[in-house]
């Protein structure tokens, strides 16, 4: 008989509580930061508990509101309003299930990591842009160029206590930042791992604004969180029209992604853990066609909250589902409490999600691989933040295509001259693009001297490379001189089978 006292019900038990602590100021601070009521991320946390936990095809991994849809989410609420909002989150998730019936999941992972880690930074410095705003009890400026630009006279407001900039809430924030990083500079790593940073910092700056009854603005939280829910109005279908299948997809593809790249780091955290892509694509689906439908935010498979579960000790699924009741349970019996957790602080606990999302050490590494991928990668963060979130991700999958195919068809050809004797080493890929370069390269080797055509290096042949090659052999032929090359490498390069009765004699030099 399975019981709490049993050994994965107990480790599961444990991690709950602990990825709780770490969701519930976490689904507030996206939600306000995605310009949403609080309410609507802890459904979403609920139902990424719930549902998408029973569901999931990667057990040990923790779905939840998004820092990384915050951007996306409150464009869609600026310029369609919140009521829009529920129509196409519903048609993202059943875009999401759709992609897992056919069996898409695996496509979802062929996205650079260039790409990747510029669409995060992106996130990540307009998160922080916006919320720095909320911080000062202040409100985001409009688009994530006006948030960064004006982050200066924000700062000049407050300091000289303008009415609309809260020093003391500013004050709150800060504290709130330095006690994260204290927190896990701790030594006693054990109690690091019980109390997550988040909560410890949103529960003392709670208690500091309470006991000295500081004016700061408080999280707004109905009494009753289901009859607070807001569920969706179908009206709002006729109005988005060709709105509504363009932003569903944007969410969908972006969530998809999201998920499968944290599926994939849950895989390498765990030894032996084997996620099925597809049947965590029908989860999410489903949990975002419900988080539609009752007004929710979408939800992703998140790193920050999986990472948590699994070095907590989870060790199956309950550990998720489990973390999706104590939601409940707090949010139905302790309303009161939440209302008494300064903006500020949950702003900052935001501020410090969008740097540590920034990650300047993976940009800089980027930098020491590859010129080329960095430039995508900055390509993809500054069109993120100058234009949009899917605007940047496209532009950074264009770059990336770009970059392939001039990786594809580069070839590197060397001459060097020994006597009477030439040889072109050729390096890369023989494709059509370069047969200038190919023919020029031919046209100035001497018409009498002895030519070795070195294609050990070349990587693919194309058939009208292919073609040059014997017009060639046909050229020395009829000039007299010597061409050595390896035509059964060259037929096989170029797939073609090849014919031994007909290989040129000049094969065996």
């Amino acid at each position: 008989m399975i019981t709490l006292f049993d050994a994965k019900w107990r480790h599961d038990f444990l991690a709950s509580m602990v990825v709780f602590l770490v969701a519930l100021p976490l689904c507030m601070g996206i939600a306000i930061a995605s310009g949403c009521p609080p309410v609507s991320g802890l459904l979403a946390g609920i139902i990424g508990g719930l549902v998408v936990g029973t569901l999931s095809g990667c057990p040990l991994q923790v779905s939840g509101p998004a820092a990384g849809l915050t951007v996306m989410v409150f464009e869609i609420v600026n310029k369609f309003g919140l009521a829009a909002l529920g129509p196409i989150i519903l048609v993202a998730g059943l875009f999401q299930f759709s992609f897992g019936v056919f069996k898409l999941g695996r496509i979802f992972r062929a996205v650079s990591p260039a790409v990747v880690q510029g669409m995060l930074s992106g996130i990540g410095l307009l998160i922080l842009a916006s919320q720095f705003h909320v911080m000062l009890d202040g409100k985001p400026k409009g688009t994530g160029l006006d948030n960064l630009l004006s982050i200066p006279s924000s700062l000049y407001h407050c300091l000289n206590q303008n009415h609309d900039m809260n020093h003391i809430a500013a004050l709150m924030g800060l504290i709130t930042i330095a006690i994260i990083l204290l927190w896990e500079k701790m030594p006693f790593e054990k109690l690091r791992s019980a109390i997550p940073s988040a909560l410890i910092s949103i529960l003392a700056v709670t208690i500091i604004s309470v006991v000295l009854s500081l004016d700061v603005n408080k999280v707004a939280l109905p009494d009753n969180l289901f009859a607070s829910i807001n569920f969706i109005d179908f009206s709002a279908f006729q109005k988005l029209g060709w709105n509504l299948w363009e932003e569903a997809l944007a969410i969908a593809l972006i969530a998809s992604a999201e998920t499968l790249l944290t599926a994939n780091a849950v895989d390498r955290m765990v030894p032996g853990n084997k996620s099925n892509y597809d049947k965590e694509l029908l989860a999410q689906g489903v949990g975002n066609t419900l988080c539609g439908f009752v007004g929710a935010l979408p939800l992703t498979g998140v790193i920050v909250r999986s990472s948590v579960n699994i070095k907590a000790g989870a060790k199956t699924r309950v550990s998720a589902i489990l973390h999706g009741c104590w939601l409940v349970l707090f949010v139905l019996c302790f309303p009161f409490l939440l209302r008494l957790i300064p903006s500020s602080a949950l702003a900052a606990l935001l501020v410090y999600t969008g740097y540590k999302l920034l990650n300047i050490k993976g940009v800089k590494a980027f930098a020491s691989h590859s010129k080329s991928e960095l430039f995508i990668c900055l390509a993809t963060m500054g069109t993120i933040i100058f234009t949009d979130l899917l605007t940047g991700v496209i532009t950074g999958i264009v770059l990336s295509v770009l970059k392939l195919l001039y990786v594809f068809c580069k070839l590197d050809v060397e001459t060097s001259h020994e006597g009477n004797r030439t040889t072109l080493t050729l390096s890369g890929a023989a494709t059509f693009l370069s047969l200038p370069k190919l023919t020029a390269a031919l046209d100035r080797v001497p018409h009498d001297a002895d030519l070795h055509i070195d294609i050990t290096n070349v990587s693919y042949i194309d058939h009208a490379c292919f073609d040059l090659f014997n017009s060639w052999e046909e050229k020395y032929e009829t000039q007299g001189a010597d061409l050595t090359i390896d035509w059964h490498v060259l037929h096989h390069k170029a797939k073609r089978k090849v014919d031994e009765s007909a290989v040129p004699a000049e094969a065996s030099k």
